[in-house]
């Protein structure tokens, strides 16, 4: 028996969420990337006590959706998993690019990439390879892909942009080992420009947080 793994080119469609108005008032626009179970409609509430009129929200919508638990009730989804997983990127990768094109964003205004858990590995992998300039990179709570190395980030002016890493002191996720490993790979990618924050909590996104990463 002959298995053979072929592909095909064809055109899809995936949704995604905004919050509140892109208008003259807004000083800042944040792509927010969530975590493996999320949907982006959920996720992005967690922005909803931002002030209004100055910030305005896109979060894309992973494509691949599964449900949770075996009640079969409730759906989330994934952005990537080990199968196929340069193949996946690019897709993914595309389709954010696509999002990025629909919006428009003025180019004044402040660029905040926010990625959440597995959201981490997305948004650093789309700003690198895309090239994108922002005014803050928020990877909160989640793991820096292995294959990026310092070159990749050559491309940033240091004097505008801000790196943020966050995670809470109890994540089941982030283990202090795991912390020290993400916190040395920071200073490694960013030169030690990298801020880090930490609070009391779990493997959570802490609204009130929000703020200080802009």
């Amino acid at each position: 028996m002959k298995l053979t793994e072929k592909r095909v080119v064809y055109q899809t469609q995936n949704s995604y969420e905004t919050l509140n108005t892109l208008s003259e008032k807004t000083q800042n626009v944040w792509m927010v990337f969530h975590g493996m179970g999320y949907l982006s409609r959920f996720f992005i509430r967690y922005f909803s006590k931002l002030d209004p009129e100055e910030n305005y929200i896109i979060a894309p919508q992973a494509p691949s959706k599964y449900y949770l638990k075996d009640e079969f009730k409730y759906v989330g989804a994934s952005w990537l998993t080990k199968e196929n997983t340069q193949l996946e990127t690019e897709n993914v990768l595309n389709y954010i690019d696509a999002v990025f094109e629909a919006e428009n964003i003025p180019s004044h205004l402040n660029l905040v990439l926010f990625g959440f858990s597995q959201g981490v590995s997305i948004v650093s992998r789309w700003m690198v390879r895309r090239k994108i300039q922002c005014h803050s990179l928020v990877m909160y709570a989640g793991g820096i892909p292995k294959e990026l190395v310092p070159a990749d980030f050559d491309f940033l002016d240091w004097k505008s942009t801000k790196v943020t890493l966050v995670y809470g002191s109890n994540d089941h996720y982030l283990t202090p080992e795991r912390r020290k490993q993400e916190q040395a790979k920071m200073d490694t990618l960013f030169l030690g420009k990298a801020e880090v924050i930490h609070f009391e909590g779990g493997h959570e996104v802490k609204p009130e947080l929000l703020n200080q990463l802009i």
